[in-house]
């Protein structure tokens, strides 16, 4: 189970370089929210893999905050888009 959970969080972390470069990169502000909004999801989802290995429950509620401040931020910055988009 370690070595699945070990091969799974590395290439989560592979997962967060490439949309690191595509936050770095973006040509537009939705690719770069977008990227930045995936790094946070796959950041939650290794901390639920971490949380998970060592059966603990400390890292619930980070996994829980991290992937709300993801969802909040990426829909407030989407109706920002909306708006800049109107005017």
């Amino acid at each position: 189970m370690n070595a699945v959970v070990t091969i799974s969080q590395i290439a989560l972390g592979l997962g967060a370089l490439v949309a690191l470069v595509r936050a770095i990169k973006g040509p537009s502000l939705a690719d770069r929210i977008i990227a930045v909004d995936l790094i946070l999801l796959l950041t939650a989802g290794g901390f639920a893999m971490e949380a998970a290995r060592g059966g603990t429950q400390l890292l619930w509620p980070l996994v829980t905050v991290v992937a709300l401040v993801a969802f909040t931020g990426t829909v407030f910055v989407a109706r920002f888009i909306e708006w800049r988009d109107t005017r």
